[in-house]
């Protein structure tokens, strides 16, 4: 895949406007350059996306923050530009036609598992979706675009998709468009590893459905690696619960509590472009002091019931760029386990979420 044209135009946004920018532009042809009319517009892992009128041309405004926007197309190679301001200039967006169809390249392949869904369908699930209490109210509704493969000599299981994922979360109120690009599953080492483009919608509901899905929205936020992140980038670890400590060195599996999180080892605060930078040598373990864990989690793994503080373990592969919102970059540099990783599909909310919507 691949990486991202990071866009960052400045522009000056009033208090009134609170903080809110839109970006304007055209999907063309790359060859041809006329205007791709139903384009999707989308930023990724938001609530926010639109489609091109008849002329190509989309309007999409978005709150403060940092946002993937994803452009695509049928049959054509979809672009990401990264953006967290604009000055109001018009964006013309080159969408080039793609080479090979993702039917043709299935049906090439030795190693697709014809019977996929019957023998890995659970198993994908419970991994993609997950596990927790949430997931039990969150449904994929097209499993048949799912195609499955299996590697022996490499003792690994990949899935993807040739449309997208339509799921359907009734726990926190959500229809989902996940565009998946691939989930791997190495049996060697019990690690997965999913990617994907995703567009939240908001599910219609009587009033006492929209006050079950405020709670349980909340419940998912407080706690979670976006609230994790968002109070890094504000400075309130500490006010709103979180722990970090490190491991002592390379090899340990004792780890030594982080008294200066914002020391200039490990973070910066660039005031000019409004990022945060983050990076821990070793990994890290993220408490989460203001929740217990989830009883289901406890029983899962077989952990004690009085555990009292729910504990995340992250590795960092390169520096991270934080944004306001806690979008984050690259985020193939992040690695959790623990109860993050417990935590998929079911328990995630989209970027442009904050407590109290």
């Amino acid at each position: 895949m691949k990486k991202p044209i990071f866009l960052f135009v400045l522009a000056c946004m009033s208090l009134a406007a609170f903080g809110q920018f839109t970006v304007k532009g055209k999907v063309v042809d790359a060859e041809t350059k006329e205007p791709l009319a139903s384009a999707s517009v989308f930023a990724q892992n938001t609530t926010k996306g639109t489609t091109t009128d008849r002329d190509g041309e989309f309007t999409l405004a978005l709150d403060r923050g940092g946002y993937e926007l994803i452009f695509s197309f049928t049959g054509y190679v979809s672009t990401t530009l990264s953006v967290q301001r604009n000055d109001g200039s018009p964006l013309v967006v080159e969408l080039r036609k793609a080479e090979k169809s993702l039917d043709e390249v299935v049906i090439q392949s030795s190693n697709e598992v014809p019977d996929g869904w019957e023998k890995y369908g659970s198993f994908f699930t419970s991994h993609f979706i997950g596990s927790t209490p949430f997931a039990d109210s969150c449904f994929l509704m097209n499993p048949e675009v799912l195609k499955f493969f299996y590697y022996k000599r490499s003792d690994r299981l990949k899935i993807i998709a040739t449309e997208p994922l339509q799921i359907v979360n009734r726990a926190l109120g959500y229809n989902l468009r996940y565009e998946l690009d691939s989930f791997v599953y190495h049996y060697k080492t019990d690690i997965n590893s999913y990617r994907g483009l995703c567009l939240y919608a908001e599910l219609e509901g009587t009033p006492e459905e929209m006050n079950i899905w405020k709670r349980n929205r909340e419940e998912a936020y407080y706690g979670s690696r976006l609230h994790f992140l968002r109070s890094y980038y504000d400075s309130t670890l500490i006010q709103e619960g979180f722990t970090v400590s490190m491991l002592l060195e390379e090899g340990s599996t004792a780890f030594g509590r982080l008294t200066k999180p914002y020391d200039s080892t490990y973070y910066f605060f660039n005031d000019s472009t409004e990022e945060a930078e983050l990076f821990f040598p070793l990994t890290v373990n993220i408490g989460y002091t203001k929740k217990a864990p989830d009883s289901s989690f406890l029983a899962q793994f077989q952990l004690p019931p009085d555990v009292q503080i729910q504990n995340s373990y992250v590795t960092l592969s390169d520096v991270i760029i934080i944004k306001p919102n806690g979008y984050f970059f690259d985020q193939r540099s992040w690695i959790n386990q623990g109860y993050w990783s417990w935590k998929n599909i079911a328990d995630q909310l989209p970027y442009d979420y904050s407590p109290g919507d």
